[in-house]
């Protein structure tokens, strides 16, 4: 634990207790899942163990956020400065960066070397993708800041799943248009994720080389260059990826592809429970509206939290790109989700249960007005049919 003093109202001295700050040693440590259930498997035989992680992370996180509840303190605004100059937070981003590559190549040799036939090499690789999707978390975090050092952890945290593309597309591209129908990672209303994974994923690659091929061109330079920043995040995806296909044989590049392909599909997911259905609205001049608190689902769940970096207070971070995750705060007005993003992916899977637990909410959001609301163009008049009296007419 430890005490920060700051002054009060009065211009008392006061003190805050950082007693949870050993806690987000969690999120480090969560990447190592696909380990813990090697080393289980190997040492009392039972494969069945491999799946381990999956279970973990669909089932017992999920029913440890239900159990344990929310959280919805805020540290104090006048210690956030301090707690954001603290190094040992930085410190934890730092050392997830290593763990991440650390893992996708023993799991990947454990996988291709001992384990035997696809029952027991799939839960590893479904489990690796889902842990690279939690380096692509590292990534967002570390990628929002302005240090050299930590756009390069960045980059590198990215390159673990192939998705080098993803500081650009969302620091320049979602933050600028979320909660607008122009933003492909803002999902609709009556969009299932797996048609938001056709337009959210393409999307993204689509979005980022305009963004970065348009910044070069202001600079003079060509696209096809050293001086890309996708081309170079994409390089370390191949001098990593390249390097377990050269040690362990061409066998390995299917498994790296579907690898690569869940880590995706994982932060399409989070991407589509964030800012579902929700819309930042044209005023009369013509404009849109700031992003507010509003226009981001939140998660105060306790566990997924300290396992994620705090990415579920996501309004927060939203209003302030580079604030870090131990300062981020908890808004009232803020829509908030029934689970964790644990809970929440589990249930995207099945739209229509999604529907029927998200769509209420969201219409709860908007005092049922359905022209306030980012709702999917092809399901927009059986929406306005299934609500009696909500606003059918299109944007």
């Amino acid at each position: 634990m430890k005490t920060y003093s700051y002054a009060g109202a009065g211009k008392e001295v006061l003190q805050y207790a950082d007693r949870g700050r050993w806690r987000w040693l969690l999120s480090v440590l969560l990447p190592l899942l696909p380990v813990v259930a090697i080393a289980a498997a190997e040492a009392t035989g039972r494969r069945g163990l491999l799946w381990m992680p999956l279970a973990a992370i669909y089932g017992v996180i999920p029913l440890l956020d239900w159990l344990v509840g929310t959280d919805t303190r805020n540290p104090p605004e006048a210690v956030v400065d301090q707690l954001e100059r603290e190094p040992f937070y930085r410190w934890l981003t730092f050392l997830s960066v290593p763990i991440h590559v650390g893992v996708l190549m023993g799991g990947f040799w454990y996988a291709m070397v001992v384990a035997q036939g696809v029952a027991e090499v799939l839960p590893i690789v479904v489990s690796l993708g889902f842990v690279a999707a939690l380096g692509i978390n590292t990534g967002h975090e570390l990628g929002h800041k302005g240090d050299p050092q930590e756009q390069v952890l960045a980059l590198i945290a990215l390159s673990v799943s192939g998705y080098g593309h993803f500081r650009i597309e969302h620091n320049l591209g979602h933050h600028a248009q979320v909660a607008t129908p122009k933003d492909s990672a803002s999902a609709r209303m009556g969009e299932s994720v797996y048609r938001f994974a056709l337009r959210e994923m393409p999307g993204a690659i689509r979005r980022s080389w305009c963004l970065e091929t348009a910044r070069l061109r202001r600079a003079r330079r060509s696209a096809w260059s050293v001086h890309n920043e996708i081309l170079q995040a994409h390089a370390m995806t191949l001098l990593l990826q390249g390097g377990l296909v050269v040690w362990l044989g061409w066998t390995v590049l299917p498994w790296l592809m579907l690898h690569n392909l869940w880590a995706w599909f994982q932060l399409t997911g989070v991407n589509y429970i964030e800012h579902y259905g929700l819309l930042r609205r044209r005023g009369s001049d013509g404009g849109i509206e700031r992003c507010s608190a509003r226009h981001s689902w939140n998660s105060n769940h306790t566990v997924s939290n300290v396992l994620l970096f705090h990415l579920q207070r996501h309004s927060d971070h939203h209003a302030h790109a580079e604030r870090r995750y131990q300062s981020l705060r908890h808004f009232d007005e803020a829509p908030q989700l029934p689970s964790g993003y644990m809970g929440m992916l589990l249930l995207t899977y099945w739209p229509a249960l999604f529907f029927r637990v998200m769509d209420a909410r969201l219409l709860a959001v908007v005092s049922g007005d359905l022209d306030r609301v980012n709702v999917d163009p092809l399901a927009r008049a059986r929406l306005a049919r299934r609500y009696a009296g909500l606003a059918a007419s299109p944007k």
